[in-house]
Formats: structure tokens, C-alpha cells, sequence
């Protein structure tokens, strides 16, 4: 076999890999969302006709009202305290060198290897030691640890893309380590902090291991109320709640991916 045949069969053989493991990872989902438009009052697929009935009943159920409302304020805190805190840490870590860097960096990437019901449970004995219970406290902070190394590795991508040289030609100028920090490297880091933002909410939205143990009635996310749902009823409302959450975290990362360039942020560009 000649080396251009054998080159074209590997390709031919890695494509066909990538396209069976996204159709493995894709086809859940498309059942999900065909479920949900099942006018029948239990789970089937494939459906016996078409209803929006659970669409309705999904939007109009207290509890996942509450619910999102309440993951709303969680994501919205939590996402802005990890862009704050994971920028700052990416700073220091990309543009300075002092011991335990290593460990720092190792730090900050432990929530990805940590599992999240550990981390849940810490932050229940955490909230039950400092006397906050199932606070929205405990879960903000357990939702911005489990985001932060997400923010981190976004900001830190962004500032390995960013060329020196033109924070050494604004103080070359005269600018003061500050101006040079708030008029040049900010502004040019701003997609890398708004993408890291945006994976940050959209993972602490749809987070429920961690959320199990440290939410309550008051507090509970989406994801809390819907595992509360189905534990209580069969019907494919839970279903038309999944496909709304599908296709708003899709739509989000579209957008994204259009105006920020997500494979930049994320280093699968080069640039």
C-alpha cells in the first residue's frame, strides 16, 4: 500500500471515528427532545403524535419557575466571583514566576479531577460547620470552585495569544503599569474573559451533583428540581425541560462561538 493510500485510509478511518463518537453523544439528546412532543401521559419513544402540552406544563410549574429563578442568581454571582477570581489567578500565574507555581497551577485545575459529589458534600459540612446551612452562600461557592478552572484555562489561553509588544509600546510611551493594564491588556483580553464567563454560567446552570448536597427547597436549581420531578412523576414534561435547557445552552454557545471565537479561547486555533 503506497504511503498517499495508506494516509488517505487513516483519515478516512479517523473522520469516521469522530463522526460514530458524535452520533454516540448526540443521540440521547435527539431522544430526549422527540419524547418531549409525545402527547402521551407516559415516557415513549418513538412518540405517537405530537403535543406541546408538556412545553406548557414545563413552563408553567411552580417549582421549575422557582428553580430557574433561583439558578439565575446563583449563575450570575457565581459566574462573575470565577471570571474575577480565575483572571486574577491566570494573570499572576501566566506573567509571573515564584515558588509553588507549579502547585498553584495544580490547585486551580483540582476541581476538574475532584468529583463533584465530593465537592458537594465538603461545602455541606463546610455550610454546617460555619453555621450557613443550604444557603445561597455555600452554593455560590461551591458553583464558583467547580467553574473557576474553566475561567482560569480561558484567560490564561487569551493571555498567551497576546502580543507583547504592544504593552511594551504603551509603556515605551509613558503609560503607567496601570494604564497599561486597564487600557491595553483588558481590552484585549475582554473575549477571553467574556468566553470564560459564559462557559462559567452556562456550567454552573446546569450543574446538579454538587447542587444535590448543598441546596434546599429555597435554594435548588433546574437541575435539583427536575431529579425532584422525576423522582414524583413519569409524564414527558421533564423531557420538554431538557430539550429547553438543550437548546438554550446550544444556542448560547452558537452565539459564542460566532462573536467571541471559542476555538481561540479554548487553544484549538493556534490564534
Amino acid at each position: 500500500m503506497s504511503p498517499a493510500v495508506s494516509a488517505r485510509l487513516g483519515s478516512v478511518l479517523f473522520w469516521t471515528a469522530v463522526a460514530v463518537i458524535l452520533a454516540y453523544m448526540t443521540i440521547p439528546a435527539l431522544v430526549v427532545v422527540m419524547t418531549s412532543f409525545s402527547p402521551s401521559e407516559l415516557l415513549e419513544f418513538p412518540p405517537s403524535g405530537f403535543s406541546l402540552k408538556w412545553y406548557r406544563r414545563a413552563l408553567s410549574y411552580a417549582d421549575f419557575q422557582s428553580a430557574f429563578a433561583n439558578g439565575l442568581i446563583v449563575t450570575a454571582f457565581a459566574a462573575t466571583l470565577a471570571l474575577l477570581i480565575g483572571s486574577a489567578f491566570a494573570y499572576l500565574v501566566e506573567r509571573y514566576a515564584f515558588p509553588g507555581r507549579v502547585a498553584l497551577e495544580a490547585i486551580l485545575s483540582s476541581p476538574l479531577i475532584v468529583p463533584h459529589f465530593t465537592t458537594g458534600f465538603g461545602f455541606l459540612l463546610l455550610g454546617a460547620g460555619l453555621r450557613l446551612g443550604q444557603s445561597y452562600a455555600i452554593v455560590i461557592a461551591a458553583h464558583v470552585l467547580l467553574t473557576l478552572p474553566f475561567v482560569v484555562r480561558s484567560v490564561y489561553v487569551s493571555l498567551r495569544n497576546l502580543d507583547p509588544e504592544l504593552e511594551r509600546a504603551a509603556a515605551n510611551l509613558g503609560a503607567s503599569p496601570v494604564n497599561v493594564l486597564s487600557r491595553v491588556t483588558l481590552p484585549l483580553l475582554l473575549p477571553g474573559m467574556a468566553g470564560g464567563w459564559l462557559l462559567a454560567a452556562i456550567l454552573s446552570l446546569t450543574e446538579f451533583t454538587a447542587s444535590l448536597y448543598v441546596t434546599a427547597q429555597r435554594t435548588q436549581t433546574l437541575p435539583v428540581a427536575m431529579y425532584t420531578y422525576v423522582r414524583e412523576y413519569t409524564d414527558p414534561t421533564i423531557a420538554a425541560v431538557s430539550a429547553l435547557l438543550i437548546l438554550f445552552t446550544t444556542a448560547l454557545m452558537l452565539v459564542a462561538n460566532r462573536y467571541l471565537g471559542l476555538r481561540r479561547i479554548l487553544a484549538i486555533d493556534a490564534r
